[in-house]
């Protein structure tokens, strides 16, 4: 029997640090092998060490622990958790905010040219209301450790680092005394924020008997929306008028037209293109989360002409539910994307526009190749830095009739 092969994790050497890489790292050569190194930016020199890999392994993955050569873009990372073996939740505290933002839009570009074969150009866009890339974050999730302690894991390990205060959570978040608090009988606890309505609200999971569930209300496009427990929203507070400009802007919808929006949620772009379309048009709102579809029949009751659907989006574009055409078709997926199904369900609907907000650029580029082999074509892309201090970034990309 052939042994295992030897561990490298813990070795260290200097490398050249190449370009980003989507992941919130960057790509260094070592002996012909491909490091993905964290904390180190594009063109510095560095000492890395190895975390994750072996002698047999095609690449390793490790973190910059000194910097021999530093980039022009290095700065000191404001939160003192943000380190080699650290919290993992934020990727580029040693990177100035404008180079964040480069960062991003290069992995956007690189990921539509090889995934979706299409050349484009974008730049990542601040959100209204940042400051600096701190204090945004409205939804916390903490992990606990085994002493009660909250905090976040460390990158690609179940290893909690416990911390007292996180510089990126919104200032209600970091107030509402979850860290203080000992959690033994917890396994994380979820600290929501609503900003517009100055309200906290602290979920422990598992919940006990007595927790109640609970709602925060949020405010966008002029309008309140519910949001049950840890249901979705955009985690920062100037993301969804962002992202709702953006999508209004690429359909254009008019009165009296038709439109249907996938993967719905607590109905935000459901309600405001039914707004534009009026009561001579009408919007579907397909949604697989119940819980989601209660708040959006809450928030939504006023508009007689959106109707609510409870359903997985893929089953139902290839019911007979789904209507034979719609002027304008709003993607908003998870994180793995729409994929071939719902795409070539999504064009059989022959929407003058489509609509697509993606959180991860993969997904994009491979439905953007999707679509362009269905016979739509990609006319604008817009970025916008919806989580600073991480490699996240949110996309909204339009499509039209090739």
């Amino acid at each position: 029997m052939s042994a295992e092969p030897a561990s490298l994790v813990g070795v260290r050497f200097e490398v050249d640090v190449g370009s980003v890489a989507h992941g919130g790292h960057c790509v260094a050569r070592h002996e012909g092998r491909v490091v993905f190194v964290r904390h180190a930016l594009p063109g510095e020199r560095a000492v890395v060490q190895v975390t994750e890999g072996h002698e047999g392994s095609r690449f390793l993955r490790a973190e910059a622990v000194s910097v021999v050569t530093a980039s022009d873009d290095r700065v000191v990372p404001p939160c003192r958790f943000a380190h080699p073996g650290g919290c993992g939740g934020c990727d580029w505290q040693h990177a100035s905010i404008a180079a964040q933002r480069r960062l991003k839009a290069a992995v956007v570009v690189e990921q539509m040219q090889r995934l979706g074969g299409v050349d484009v150009h974008v730049e990542v866009e601040a959100v209204p209301g940042d400051v600096d890339g701190l204090g945004w974050r409205t939804r916390v999730q903490y992990a606990v450790d085994p002493d009660g302690h909250l905090g976040f894991r460390r990158h690609r390990s179940h290893d909690v680092v416990p911390i007292d205060e996180c510089l990126i959570a919104h200032p209600l978040v970091r107030s509402s005394g979850a860290t203080a608090h000992p959690w033994v009988d917890r396994q994380s606890v979820e600290v929501l924020a609503s900003p517009s309505h100055d309200r906290v609200l602290v979920l422990p999971r598992p919940a006990a008997k007595a927790d109640k569930p609970g709602h925060v209300i949020e405010r966008a496009a002029g309008r309140d929306w519910r949001v049950s427990g840890s249901g979705f929203w955009q985690v920062h507070p100037g993301a969804a008028d962002a992202l709702i400009d953006a999508v209004l802007g690429a359909v254009d919808v008019s009165m009296g037209e038709s439109a249907v929006d996938l993967y719905s949620g607590v109905g935000l772009f459901a309600g405001l293109l039914g707004e534009r379309v009026g009561p001579l048009g009408s919007v579907v709102a397909v949604e697989s989360s119940a819980g989601a579809v209660r708040d959006a029949r809450r928030n939504l009751h006023d508009q007689p002409q959106v109707r609510l659907v409870h359903a997985r989006v893929d089953r139902w574009l290839g019911s007979a539910a789904a209507p034979a055409h719609t002027n304008v078709v709003v993607i908003d997926p998870p994180r793995s994307g729409a994929g071939r199904r719902v795409v070539d369900a999504v064009v059989g609907l022959t929407p003058r526009v489509i609509a697509y907000v993606a959180c991860d650029p993969a997904a994009l580029g491979r439905d953007t190749a999707y679509l362009r082999d269905a016979g739509y074509a990609l006319t604008s892309l817009r970025g916008f830095d919806t989580f600073p201090m991480t490699h996240h970034v949110e996309c909204v990309a339009a499509y039209l009739p090739a």
